[in-house]
C-alpha cells in the first residue's frame, strides 16, 4: 500500500475557546492531556502507522504547531508541513482536499486517544469502491469500554453509531461529499432548509427509528454523488474526542489506566 497523505485539523474556535482558556494555553490543539499536548498525541499516533506518509497540520499559524518540538523535529525530518485552516472544519478539508489531492486520510487534533492500531483497522478495512469512508463505532462497543462516556449517537433500525474523526477520501469525487458537508454546515440552524437538503421522507424514518445505516449511506451518496462507506470500529475508545471538559477529563483517565 502506498503510504497515505494524512491532514490533521486543529483550526481554533476563535479567541476566548472556552477549552483553551479552562487549561490556561493560547490554543485548544495545545490542550495537554497526560501532560502531552494534544496535536502531539494525534501526530505521535501517525508518525507511528507505516501506512501514512506526509502528515499536514491544519492550523491558523503554522508557528503554533512547530512551536511543539517534536511537531518541529518532525517538519524538519521531511515528514510534516503545515497548511492555513480557513473558516469551517469543511472549508478546511476542502480547500486541503484541493491542495493535497487524494487519497486523504483526515483526523482531528482533538483525537488524544488516537492509537497506530486504530489507523492501521481503519485503513485495513476500506472499500476499493468507495469514494469517500468514516469510521464509526458501535454504541455496545463504546459503553463496554467507557461505560460513564456521553456521546453524541445516530441511532438507526440497526443499531446506534458515533463517529470515530477518521476519514478516508479515496477519489477527486470525494470532494461532492464535502461540499454537502459545507452545506449542511452552514443549513445547520435552518430546520426547514435541511428538511429540503436531505427530504422530509428521510428525515421521518431517521426520527421513527426506520433507517437502516446502510439506507443512510445511500441516500448521503445520491446527494453527494458518491459512493460512500464506513469501517466500524471494535475500539470503543476511538469514539473519544475532546469538545467539553468533561471529555478531557475522560481522556485523563483513560490515559492514567
Amino acid at each position: 500500500m502506498t503510504p497515505v497523505t494524512a491532514l490533521v485539523l486543529a483550526g481554533s474556535r476563535g479567541p476566548g475557546d472556552p477549552m483553551a482558556v479552562a487549561a490556561g494555553v493560547g490554543h485548544k490543539a495545545l490542550i495537554p492531556a497526560g501532560g502531552v499536548p494534544m496535536l502531539v498525541r494525534v501526530v505521535r499516533a501517525l508518525l507511528a502507522t507505516p501506512e501514512v506518509g506526509r502528515i499536514v497540520v491544519c492550523i491558523e499559524d503554522r508557528a503554533i504547531a512547530l512551536g511543539l518540538p517534536e511537531i518541529a523535529r518532525a517538519a524538519a525530518a521531511g515528514r510534516l508541513d503545515c497548511i492555513a485552516a480557513a473558516g469551517s472544519p469543511s472549508q478546511s478539508v476542502a480547500a486541503a482536499l484541493a491542495q493535497l489531492g487524494t487519497p486523504l486520510l483526515v483526523t482531528t487534533a482533538d483525537h488524544a486517544l488516537l492509537r497506530p492500531e486504530w489507523i492501521r483497522h481503519f485503513l485495513a478495512g476500506l472499500s476499493p469502491d468507495a469514494d469517500v469512508t468514516a469510521a464509526v463505532a458501535r454504541a455496545e462497543a463504546i459503553f463496554a469500554a467507557v461505560p460513564k462516556t456521553r456521546r453524541t449517537l445516530l441511532r438507526f433500525a440497526d443499531g446506534s453509531f458515533s463517529g470515530c474523526n477518521l476519514f478516508h477520501l479515496r477519489t477527486p469525487a470525494a470532494a461532492g461529499a464535502v461540499q454537502l458537508w459545507r452545506r449542511v454546515e452552514a443549513e445547520r440552524k435552518r430546520p426547514l432548509r435541511m428538511v429540503r437538503l436531505l427530504g422530509p421522507g428521510f428525515l421521518l424514518r431517521f426520527a421513527l427509528g426506520r433507517l437502516t445505516l446502510a439506507r443512510a449511506l445511500d441516500r448521503f451518496g445520491q446527494l453527494a454523488r458518491v459512493r460512500a462507506a464506513v469501517v466500524e470500529m471494535p475500539f470503543g475508545e476511538s469514539a473519544v474526542d475532546v469538545d467539553k471538559p468533561a471529555d478531557l477529563e475522560l481522556v485523563e483517565t483513560l490515559l492514567r489506566r
